[in-house]
């Protein structure tokens, strides 16, 4: 079973979610019967054996989809796949957002520190190196 693109796997998905509403009404219906005083050992059977059959049709497309999954998470590049690239992006983006958020915070210190150093009368230094250390 060759599965080529999402929306492929989207139906296959959709397949076995009807599969396991139809193994859980399957099984319902098996309690049920064994719950009545005379139960009918024929439907039983009937129903446990669908329930069975539906339960392994589960088991192997289930299992289609994990090993597709695990092939695909393995941070090799996937033909048709960009989610690297996406993320790639994305994290490019929250680091520029990051950058820009501290640029921010250090010019608001910057403009605060200005305003006190006016207010306090003291001359405005232009020098950005470090003042000479005397020696003891």
């Amino acid at each position: 079973m060759t599965i080529s693109g999402p929306r492929d796997r989207i139906m296959t998905l959709e397949r076995l979610e009807t599969h396991i509403f139809a193994a859980i009404n399957s099984a319902g219906h098996a309690i049920q019967e064994l719950s009545k005083d005379k139960p009918v050992s024929k439907q039983v059977e009937q129903h446990t054996t669908t329930f069975l059959k539906t339960l392994q049709e589960i088991d192997t497309g289930l299992t289609l989809q994990i090993n597709y999954l695990t092939q695909v998470s393995t941070g090799q590049p996937h033909e048709g796949s960009c989610y690297a690239a996406q993320k790639d992006l994305q994290m490019a983006f929250h680091r520029l957002e990051h950058v820009k958020s501290r640029l921010g915070e250090l010019e608001k210190l910057k403009t605060e520190h200005l305003r006190i150093r006016q207010a306090q009368g003291q001359p405005m230094i232009r020098s950005y190196s470090l003042p000479e250390q005397s020696h003891i």
